[in-house]
């Protein structure tokens, strides 16, 4: 099975392109949140009044920061504005957005990954039928080390695990149930809680579940890029070779 990874800039509307165009030497870089996204943005030297005008309108600002290295601002904002965003494109055509999206000069540039080349190919003419597309590179990497950027967003992993679900989680691992060999039991670890261990237990197994489940398709992205099989999942097992 190949793996296929695309980089390409897309110029289409939007504040932050907009923005990028406007002051060349910015560099914004924005991340998608379960329920908001922070957006990272930096320029040399000392910024205008325009240039800050516009930014505090993005959003609530986290941090702001000038100095010898020039400006630091990180801001946060709703997703009422991603509603049929691109990434949601993305995923329609199983490709697997690495983030961050960078604006730079009026572009926004995306990265993604996929199984299938095709996939990537569909994804790009469907974007180039409403906005101008540059592919800047499309690589198969099948046999090469799992790209650094391949890395699972907190928020997909812990999507849809509750509350009470991580915190039965982090106990377990916080008093050793998953070191070999286990330092306590779910007896002992339900014992410190204020629920029952039948609760505690269900609290516990779902959320394992649902951690495993998310974490699905970044694991066959990452094995996906070796032919070993240190199993031996691809041999036939004892009762079928005495079948033959």
């Amino acid at each position: 099975m190949g793996l296929y990874e695309a980089s390409f800039r897309v110029k289409h509307e939007c504040p932050y392109r907009e923005i990028s165009e406007r002051h060349p030497d910015l560099t914004i870089r924005e991340w998608y949140l379960r329920d908001c996204q922070v957006v990272e943005l930096t320029a040399p030297g000392s910024p205008s009044e325009a240039l800050l005008e516009e930014i505090d309108r993005l959003g609530t600002i986290l941090h702001e920061s000038v100095d010898d290295d020039g400006l630091h601002v990180v801001t946060q904002s709703c997703l009422c504005s991603l509603e049929d965003s691109i990434v949601e494109r993305f995923e329609a055509h199983n490709c697997l957005y690495q983030p961050p999206t960078v604006h730079r000069q009026g572009w926004e540039h995306y990265t993604v990954v996929a199984f299938d080349e095709a996939d990537v190919g569909a994804l790009l003419q469907e974007l180039e039928a409403d906005r101008d597309v540059e592919v800047l590179s499309k690589t198969e990497i099948s046999k090469q080390q799992t790209p650094h950027g391949m890395l699972a967003p907190i928020d997909k992993l812990f999507a849809d695990v509750t509350e009470r679900q991580q915190a039965a989680l982090r106990l377990a691992l916080e008093r050793g149930y998953y070191d070999q060999p286990r330092k306590t039991s779910l007896r002992d670890l339900a014992a410190r809680t204020d629920v029952a261990r039948s609760t505690y237990e269900e609290h516990l197994r779902k959320a394992e579940n649902k951690l495993l489940t998310n974490l699905g398709q970044f694991l066959r992205l990452a094995t996906a890029t070796t032919s070993a099989d240190p199993l031996g999942v691809g041999r036939p097992s004892e009762a079928e070779q005495s079948a033959d």
